[in-house]
């Protein structure tokens, strides 16, 4: 069975990134990579994890007007990354777009990421929305979010763990949800309001687990993801 365990590289260097994929190759699906690995490294850092054969989801949230999004769109996939994700709060013309650029560039790359919407952060909660003056809860902000990127035609969802039952009901089989705030019983939460253990997110639809320190900070991370992999036996 494939890893569903998405091991996020949320590490400064790229000799500590590419340290962790030796270590972890085989045991997770797939690596993401974040603003602070992205700026600190470079694109050259998606190529080196490419030579070991692993795939990549650039988690950079695209947001703005549509020309701007299509084009980081178009920029990220000539590094033929697997997924990307792109923020809900945008609107509906450039989620659209966005889907668009990425099958027009991946035809020409020879792969055609996955285009994964991000709707709320994990850190945030009923409380921080309305600080905001974000009138809704968190359960129906997602669930507006999430009817948005399927008028979109969006290819997956990174989703809170609360709320992925709640989301798989609303969308297709197909839909691919990836579920970020990952603990076993017991683990600190580091900052996320919402969380959920490996089994708990599986059963509640979950196709893959964004898990970060509980792997990149253990002093076997391979060790670490094999346990959390065990839970799901």
């Amino acid at each position: 069975m494939e890893s569903p365990v998405i091991a996020a590289l949320d590490v400064p260097t790229t000799k500590e990134a590419l340290e962790l994929v030796e270590a972890l190759s085989g045991a997770v699906g797939a690596f993401k990579i974040n603003h602070q690995l992205f700026v600190s490294a470079g694109p050259e850092v998606v190529g080196r994890i490419h030579e070991k054969s692993e795939r990549v989801l650039l988690d950079l949230e695209f947001n703005g007007t549509p020309n701007t999004v299509v084009e980081a769109v178009k920029a990220a996939t000539r590094h033929r990354i697997w997924a990307l994700t792109i923020h809900i709060g945008g609107d509906l013309k450039m989620m659209k777009a966005a889907k668009a650029a990425a099958q027009t560039a991946g035809q020409k790359s020879g792969v055609c990421p996955l285009v994964v919407g991000v709707a709320v952060l994990t850190s945030s909660d009923d409380d921080i929305l309305h600080a905001h003056g974000i009138p809704s809860t968190t359960t129906d902000l997602v669930r507006r979010m999430t009817g948005l990127a399927m008028r979109a035609g969006l290819d997956a969802l990174i989703c809170p763990p609360q709320e992925v039952a709640a989301v798989r009901n609303l969308v297709p089989r197909e839909v691919q949800l990836m579920v970020p705030g990952i603990r076993s019983l017991g683990e600190d939460k580091h900052g996320h309001k919402q969380t959920r253990t490996p089994k708990e997110a599986v059963e509640g639809g979950a196709n893959w687990l964004i898990i970060g320190r509980p792997i990149y900070a253990a002093k076997n991370p391979r060790q670490a993801a094999e346990q959390i992999l065990a839970t799901l036996a």
